[in-house]
């Protein structure tokens, strides 16, 4: 049973549609690479396994538990809704670090309070005592900074822990990021273009970061216009067009073998050549 799969998933946006039935699966500890041109529905895929916006029909598996079901949604509540989009991490194009938290507090705060949520539920429901209650939530700051200094090394920011985001630069805000996303420790880590707002040279050290990451317990989706990094670190690639997967295969099969003209054309534009 694949660990990830996907199936008829469609969006519309009034009358513009914009994925059109979009089926794929993905083994756990895979890498998938999502290309294609601007408009094509990429970004829109990545936000509808995020839980950021909502598909029109369609389901989402993630290791055999139904994620997302298009008629079982409807009913679904908001805390319901934020559970499980804690099956996936997302690192956007922007960054978006709380401007007013430090490096450490940005990877931190919401594990924080998903760890006091869950401790007040477990009180009020006297699953534990007021005496464990006070423990555990004073246990929780240095718990969690422990996980938090550790993917900071990860990501080779360990000294960079006070710093403000706006003391960082872009390459360095960018693998802050990826740590926060990594606190919540997803099933699957999504990127969403993540080198497109930094400078060519700082680039190469956030898909370092990234590549870095690659392992069996490891599974990601990447949007990416970087061909090479898509051909070296993926194991999948989806070419994008029109709102459908036009192509879908292995990286020798995509890049070395294109079949659609779409894609063709598209790797001739990027003057890309396996």
């Amino acid at each position: 049973m694949a660990f990830l799969k996907v199936s008829n998933i469609t969006k519309s946006f009034g009358a513009t549609e914009v994925l059109k039935g979009i089926d794929f699966t993905l083994e756990k500890g895979e890498v998938l690479a999502i290309i294609g041109s601007s408009g094509s529905g990429k970004t829109t895929l990545l936000r509808c396994l995020n839980y950021l916006e909502t598909p029109d029909t369609g389901s989402i598996t993630v290791d055999g538990n139904t994620y997302f079901d298009a008629e079982e949604n409807k009913t679904l509540s908001e805390s319901e809704i934020r559970k499980r989009r804690l099956h996936f991490g997302l690192v956007f194009q922007s960054f978006n670090l709380f401007p007013q938290y430090t490096v450490l507090q940005n990877l931190t705060l919401a594990a924080k309070l998903l760890r006091q949520d869950e401790l007040k539920k477990q009180y009020k429901s006297k699953a534990i005592s007021k005496e464990e209650y006070k423990a555990k939530k004073s246990a929780i700051p240095n718990e969690l900074n422990g996980i938090a200094y550790a993917l900071l090394e990860k990501v080779g920011l360990t000294e960079k822990a006070d710093f403000y985001p706006c003391q960082l630069s872009g390459g360095q805000q960018q693998r802050a990021a990826i740590a926060r996303a990594l606190a919540l420790t997803p099933d699957i880590l999504c990127f969403d273009e993540p080198t497109s707002a930094l400078d060519p040279e700082l680039t190469g050290e956030v898909l370092n970061v990234i590549r870095g990451l690659k392992s069996s317990d490891s599974t990601m989706i990447v949007v990416t216009h970087e061909m090479e990094f898509a051909a070296n670190v993926a194991d999948k690639i989806i070419f994008m067009a029109n709102g459908v997967i036009e192509e879908f295969g292995t990286p020798d099969e995509v890049f070395d073998s294109p079949k659609s003209p779409l894609l063709q054309s598209f790797l001739g534009k990027n003057s890309f050549a396996g």
